[in-house]
């Protein structure tokens, strides 16, 4: 690869004692960028390689869970047993040779092996040092365990989604803890900016239910606006009409009507020129607050044909609107294949197939050099490339049960 093609982040390693989902998030995205990402793993390893079906199947009894290959990419594997003095010391190296450390044990996990924040920042007062928990490291839920479900429930987020009438819903993917992931690789991306600067690291704090309430966006603001809870609308836009599905002959269909310009051009398209003048409609207020009876005259006028004759004809005009696709029809979608978001890396004998890198770089581009690492895959080669250890002591290590090789 030439040097006009290397990753942005090059030259950084990133030491990755973080498990799940909102950390392996985080650090797959920077070693996408190119930085180096060792995971360490305990002995019966990331929690999510358990975490199936769906599994992907190799030769013989190897396999591993969807959820854990969907994180993972671009790493190396490190198996140590960190209740172990020796591995405490390895990883404690490791640290020192590298420009970021993320992890995501409850607050003062990591102090009982001695690699919590003060105690590298002692030693190594350049280093980044990413925690990533459900409530924070301050504050009086900062002991709770935080699971995406929760944090969706409590954070408010639950409260706007779901049908208007009916009982909140999650989000139909952790959303909690993808939020989590990337507010903390822009975070740890801007200390270590600064770190380079002026040679002082620092703790960053990232927390799920403080990034996924700053995720609410407009939604919170109109709370504090308005001092009110903010209502369910189901598919529908609380300040927008008509912004939702509506029903073809066939199918749904997604339209999304931002300004009384394309309102207007939506109503000389389904024959009504008039109702985009009329007092109840004219505006967007107007239209949010006579949401039903219009929703339901769209409705019957769009019953009448074809949902991707719709989409066609609204597209054509400017008019926002697309299909209600599946996961996997998105998946095989042309314009998803022609964005090249879809890679295939060697992968247990066979070809696996994974959402890559979805930003281009037009001078670095982010990339998918190698598959999720099986459970301790290089903990033999990290041990000697990077510490220097030989054969011998790298099997001493393996045989007192400080460390584990796959």
């Amino acid at each position: 690869m030439t040097d006009s093609q290397s990753g942005a982040l090059d030259g950084v390693r990133v030491l990755d004692f973080t498990r799940v989902l909102a950390g392996p998030f985080a650090t797959m995205m920077l070693a996408d960028m190119g930085a180096e990402v060792i995971k360490i793993e305990s002995l019966h390893g990331d929690d999510t390689r358990q975490w199936g079906p769906p599994w992907f199947e190799g030769a013989g009894d190897a396999r591993e869970s969807a959820y854990y290959l969907s994180v993972n990419r671009n790493k190396r594997s490190i198996t140590l047993n960190l209740k172990h003095p020796a591995a405490q010391d390895i990883a404690m190296q490791l640290a020192g040779g590298s420009q970021i450390v993320v992890e995501n044990m409850k607050p003062g996990g990591m102090a009982a092996f001695g690699l919590d924040y003060p105690a590298l920042h002692a030693r190594f007062p350049a280093l980044v040092y990413g925690s990533v928990t459900g409530y924070g490291q301050t504050g009086p839920y900062s002991d709770r365990p935080g699971y995406d479900f929760v944090i969706q429930a409590q954070s408010g987020l639950m409260s706007i989604t779901g049908p208007e009438h009916g009982e909140p819903y999650k989000l139909g993917v952790a959303i909690s803890d993808v939020i989590a992931g990337l507010f903390a690789c822009s975070s740890l991306l801007a200390a270590l900016r600064h770190a380079e600067r002026t040679g002082h690291g620092q703790h960053v704090d990232i927390a799920l239910l403080d990034t996924t309430l700053a995720a609410l966006v407009n939604v919170a603001s109109a709370a504090l606006v308005s001092d009110r809870p903010p209502a369910r609308y189901g598919n529908a836009h609380a300040s927008i009409v008509p912004y939702q599905p509506f029903q073809a002959s066939d199918k749904p269909f997604a339209l999304a009507v931002g300004n009384d310009r394309q309102f207007g051009q939506l109503c000389a398209l389904i024959g009504h020129p008039d109702w985009a003048t009329d007092e109840r409609f004219s505006s967007n207020p107007a239209r949010v607050a006579h949401r039903d009876l219009l929703c339901a005259m769209l409705n019957e006028v769009f019953a009448t044909r074809a949902a991707d004759d719709w989409v066609t004809d609204l597209l054509a005009l400017g008019i926002p609107s697309g299909p209600m696709n599946d996961v996997h029809g998105i998946l095989h979608d042309p314009h998803v294949t022609a964005r090249g978001l879809v890679h295939e890396v060697p992968f247990l004998g066979e070809l696996l197939r994974l959402v890559g890198p979805p930003v281009g770089f037009s001078e670095t581009p982010a990339r998918v050099d190698s598959a999720p690492p099986r459970l301790g895959q290089h903990t033999r080669g990290i041990l000697r490339d990077i510490l220097g250890l030989r054969d011998g002591d790298i099997d001493g290590l393996i045989a007192s049960g400080a460390a584990a090789e796959g």
